[in-house]
């Protein structure tokens, strides 16, 4: 039946990103959405978890590339990755930042402002994108306020 085939299709999905070990926060913005085989939303809802996160950590209300640009500036951020006292670290800190910006240009604004049926979410999209967005969660528990990390 169209359920079973829908169960299965959820179950390989959800045991696929149990083996490349996805972070906690990816599944708790899209469970519902896996369980229903919905691809499409499931990335949109984690890729808005990644925007809220940082929200709730910087204690900033803004969106997008002006909370990006806020939260991770190299002149007076909210959150670090380390000192920022090497060019390393402001380099990561730069990367970080331009890697948020990608993610919510090319994947969470399309999907916000386009119909599911104009853009098809493959199976492999999905995977992708849900495990970019761990990588992201995983980067995000390594920052500090920048007030304790001695800048």
């Amino acid at each position: 039946t169209t359920l079973d085939a829908a169960r299965s299709r959820a179950c390989r999905l959800k045991s696929a990103l149990e083996s490349r070990k996805v972070h906690a926060e990816v599944l708790n913005y899209c469970r519902a959405e896996l369980l229903d085989e919905n691809y499409f939303h499931a990335v949109f809802e984690s890729t808005k978890g990644v925007a809220e996160r940082i929200r709730s950590m910087s204690g900033l209300t803004m969106d997008g590339a002006e909370l990006v640009s806020r939260t991770f500036s190299t002149q007076n951020p909210i959150l670090v990755f380390g000192s920022l006292a090497t060019e390393s670290e402001k380099s990561e800190q730069k990367g970080f930042a331009h890697l948020l910006v990608g993610l919510f240009g090319a994947v969470r604004n399309p999907l916000a402002h386009a119909p599911k049926t104009n853009w098809p979410m493959s199976e492999q999209d999905a995977l992708d994108i849900l495990t970019l967005v761990s990588l992201i969660h995983r980067k995000l528990d390594r920052t500090l306020k920048a007030n304790t990390a001695a800048l």
